[in-house]
């Protein structure tokens, strides 16, 4: 038997901000070797990832986290690194996001023994940085090695502020736009000698910004864009410009696709002006998976908190956008409410419940 806490804790004294790790996936492996998982290390470029299951046969259920965490920053009355327990609650960086969730899965495949099938873990370095050489490299080697799961679960915090709330059963799309409108350069007092490149700029995220991309879906909540900055650079209050930059965001839903909201954007910024160059980065699709996965896990957590959690699309990115695409996925972990933000925690009653919950997926799907 392993005690979450304990794990936690330890997990957590590892001060291992996107892509440090600083040893902690080879504290986390020997754990997982003693409970019989065969662990592979499958470092990419600067990030550690590992790979470790036990079984072979089907079902194989997956969970998948990650060990990374954004830096502490300043504010903290515990240390960020320390693992304090206190009046019922552990704080660290990382409790709630997500190293809780891991140790409570660890927990749960040792509470579960020999399993029907297969348990394994899907661990990255690399969630809170580019995701680029994490979760979607090892995923790939996963596929070429035989390792697709039948299942997975992700243990992102999916709850607001109670444990039970909330299942993600999948995630809005994400794309990143940049508009860099050129003009030329002149005095102010002589317009007709320069061309103004704000002027066109703003005339065309008035465009963007208006225009309604869509209602939403009975599953996902309305398209949104957001101007996230635009930058001049001009330091002189009689210089017109030679160049304006816009960037933005779009959070999008399963009505869309990167490509097309790419072509979009694109084509308003040429209406506006000729010299309008566009780049944008699609950080992942729209997508909606692991609804009977997802819908078995909520019937799980109801049974066991006495809540019954929504079946959630919202807020940002995971990597759970790239599991999509092998497996059915759900999301479920800990409340969220701390992470990313100072004297991050946990209810220790809350990282027990998420145990009992992982243990009793794992006996209804390895049953």
């Amino acid at each position: 038997m392993i005690d979450p806490v304990l794990l936690c804790q330890a997990l957590l004294r590892y001060p291992s901000v996107t892509p440090a790790d600083h040893g902690l996936q080879a504290m986390l492996a020997a754990q997982l070797e003693a409970l019989g998982f065969q662990v592979r290390h499958l470092p990419f470029g600067d990030v550690r990832n590992l790979f470790a299951r036990r079984g072979t046969a089907a079902p194989h259920v997956c969970f998948a986290g990650h060990t990374d965490v954004v830096p502490p920053g300043p504010g903290w009355r515990h240390d960020p690194f320390g693992a304090d327990l206190h009046d019922g609650h552990l704080y660290g960086r990382g409790a709630c996001d997500m190293k809780g969730a891991i140790a409570a899965f660890v927990a749960a495949a040792a509470r579960h023994g020999e399993p029907n099938g297969s348990i394994s873990l899907l661990i990255t370095g690399d969630e809170e940085g580019p995701a680029t050489d994490g979760t979607v490299r090892v995923l790939a080697w996963m596929a070429e090695h035989g390792h697709v799961p039948d299942a997975c679960v992700v243990g992102e915090p999916t709850n607001p502020a109670h444990l039970g709330e909330m299942v993600k059963i999948g995630r809005r799309g994400s794309l990143n736009a940049t508009i860099t409108v050129r003009g030329v350069q002149g005095h102010v007092a002589y317009p007709h000698r320069a061309a103004n490149p704000i002027h066109l700029l703003v005339a065309a995220l008035a465009e963007l910004t208006s225009h309604t991309l869509d209602g939403g879906t009975p599953q996902f909540e309305p398209s949104c864009l957001q101007v996230t900055s635009v930058d001049v650079g001009n330091p002189a209050r009689n210089v017109i410009p030679a160049e304006a930059i816009a960037r933005l965001n779009i959070r999008f839903n399963d009505r869309h696709t990167g490509a097309d909201l790419a072509a979009w954007v694109a084509e308003v910024a040429a209406r506006h002006s000729a010299h309008a160059a566009v780049e944008t980065a699609i950080s992942g699709e729209a997508f909606l998976t692991g609804g009977a996965l997802g819908a078995r896990l909520a019937g799980i957590v109801a049974r066991l908190t006495g809540r019954t959690p929504a079946l959630d699309t919202g807020g940002g990115t995971s990597d759970a956008r790239f599991i999509a695409r092998y497996a059915p996925v759900a999301e479920f972990g800990l409340v969220g409410a701390t992470m990313h933000q100072a004297d991050e925690h946990v209810a220790v009653a809350d990282l027990l419940a998420l145990t009992d919950i992982y243990a009793a997926m794992l006996k209804d799907l390895l049953p």
